[in-house]
C-alpha cells in the first residue's frame, strides 16, 4: 500500500478498536452517543449564524453532518477501510489526500470521545459536566491537532473546488462506486465538494471556523484555573456551550 492507503487503514483500525471498547464497557456507549450529541448541539450554537448564511449554511451544515454528532458512519467506515489498499488507484490523488485528512481526523475525534465519556458519570451531559470531562482528559496537543485536521479538510475541499476536471472525474465515478458497494463514500465526497464549490470562495469560512473553535478550547482548558482569568474563561466556556434542552436541529 501506498503511504496514505496505510495511514487510512491505521487510522480506521482505531476507529474500530474504539467502538469494541465502547461495546465492551457497561455504561460507556451510551454515555459516548450523548456527547456525540452534546457536541452536534454545541456546533449548532455556536455557529446558528453560520448555518442561517445563505452561503454558508450547505457547509457548516455539511460539517455539522459528516464530523459532528452521533450518526452512525460504520458503513461509510467499512466501504473506507475496503477502499485503502487501493485508494490511490481508486480515487485522483487530491481526493485521496482529502480522505487522508479525514480518516486522521475520526480516528483522533473517536479516541477523544471515548476518553471523555470515561469522564462522565452518566449519559445525561450539562455545561458544567462537559467542561470537567474536556478537562480531566486534558491532551492539548490532540486537541489542537483535532482543530488543525478540521480546518485541513475544508481548506482541501475548497482547493478541489477550483479543479473542475476533478470535480467531473469524481461524477462519473458514480456507477463504478456503487457497483463496487462504495456509494455512501461516494455520496459524502461529492457533498462535500458540490457544497464548498456552491460557496465561492472559503477563506472566510475557514477563519471563523479556526477563531471559535480554538478560542472554546482554550476557554475550556482554562476554565479550572482560579482566580478572575479562570473565572472569566469558565464564562466565555459556558456562553459557547449549548443550554439544557437546546435543540442540534
Amino acid at each position: 500500500m501506498a503511504a496514505s492507503a496505510a495511514d487510512i487503514a491505521r487510522h480506521l483500525e482505531v476507529v474500530a478498536a474504539e467502538r469494541q471498547r465502547r461495546e465492551a464497557s457497561p455504561g460507556l456507549l451510551e454515555k459516548v452517543t450523548a456527547l456525540k450529541a452534546f457536541q452536534q448541539q454545541r456546533f449548532s450554537h455556536s455557529y446558528a449564524d453560520l448555518l442561517a448564511s445563505a452561503r454558508y449554511g450547505p457547509a457548516a451544515r455539511y460539517f455539522l453532518d459528516e464530523l459532528y454528532g452521533p450518526k452512525d458512519f460504520s458503513a461509510r467506515d467499512a466501504q473506507f477501510a475496503r477502499v485503502a489498499p487501493s485508494i490511490a488507484r481508486v480515487f485522483p490523488k487530491e481526493v485521496a489526500a482529502t480522505l487522508d485528512i479525514l480518516s486522521e481526523l475520526h480516528a483522533l475525534s473517536e479516541t477523544l470521545d471515548t476518553a471523555m465519556g470515561r469522564q462522565l458519570a452518566d449519559a445525561r451531559i450539562a455545561p458544567a459536566d462537559y467542561i470537567a470531562a474536556w478537562q480531566g482528559v486534558g491532551r492539548a496537543a490532540d486537541r489542537n491537532r483535532q482543530i488543525d485536521l478540521t480546518l485541513s479538510i475544508a481548506a482541501q475541499l475548497d482547493r478541489i473546488t477550483r479543479l473542475p476536471l476533478l470535480r467531473n472525474a469524481l461524477r462519473l465515478m458514480r456507477g463504478p462506486a456503487r457497483a463496487a458497494g462504495l456509494a455512501e463514500l461516494q455520496r459524502s465526497l461529492e457533498t462535500g465538494f458540490d457544497t464548498f464549490r456552491a460557496m465561492k470562495g472559503a477563506e472566510e469560512f475557514i477563519a471563523f471556523i479556526a477563531e471559535r473553535e480554538r478560542d472554546l478550547a482554550d476557554a475550556l482548558f482554562l476554565a479550572g484555573r482560579g482566580g478572575a482569568s479562570g473565572d472569566a474563561s469558565r464564562k466565555r466556556a459556558l456562553a459557547a456551550l449549548p443550554s439544557a434542552g437546546e435543540s442540534g436541529d
